[in-house]
């Protein structure tokens, strides 16, 4: 009897973690329900600009010609070599290499300060040249989508920096939270290899 008691509770146990493995995701459902509703919204806006891009062919194609497509490949290896070094950092984290884990954080904020550097230089080059939000459609969309992005980028170096003192504090900043802000900086990268091609590369 008291074998199957004890089997009993792991059973239980081990149905416990199966639950919170299929409903709660890394980081928490939460988390997951606002990188959806934004990966929604940006998908949305891009339908919408190559709705628009049909319409205004030549403009849309004259002035994706005035963008600088190779920023635009820099500024993508700088999130995909990001997003490695975050991805690395939390297995470090998970087994307990929380100096090497602390290390890889900060190259991955640093390498998001890169991007945004980068993305700096080109607005200042397009503001000089004229291309404000107002100059043409397709640069109301590009000021509206890359300057959204890069609002997360910002959000998401907030984050990751109220972790890397959390932990450097020692247990205020859980697993969870360290996963659930693995998930937003992973969710700036995928947004931006779906802005990249269709603003820079598409028309």
């Amino acid at each position: 009897m008291k074998n199957d008691y004890w089997i009993g509770i792991r059973s239980m146990q081990t149905q416990e973690i199966n639950y919170k493995n299929i409903y709660y995701p890394p980081g928490g459902i939460l988390i997951w329900i606002i990188i959806f509703l934004e990966l929604f919204t940006f998908g949305a806006a891009l339908i919408a600009m190559v709705f628009y891009g049909k319409q205004e062919a030549e403009i849309f194609h004259s002035s994706r010609l005035q963008l600088n497509a190779t920023f635009g490949m820099i500024n993508t290896l700088f999130l995909l070599t990001s997003g490695y070094f975050m991805a690395i950092s939390v297995a470090e984290l998970k087994r307990k290499n929380v100096s090497t884990f602390k290390k890889l954080l900060l190259l991955t904020m640093l390498f998001g300060l890169f991007f945004l550097a980068l993305k700096s230089f080109e607005y200042y080059q397009k503001l000089d040249e004229g291309l404000d939000v107002g100059y043409n459609t397709f640069f109301t969309f590009y000021w509206m989508l890359t300057l959204f992005h890069v609002i997360h980028v910002l959000v998401g170096l907030v984050i990751l920096t109220s972790v890397y003192f959390g932990i450097k504090k020692e247990n205020t900043t859980t697993m969870e939270d360290v996963e659930a802000s693995a998930a937003f900086w992973h969710m700036c990268d995928l947004i931006w290899l779906l802005l990249f091609p269709i603003i820079y590369l598409l028309f």
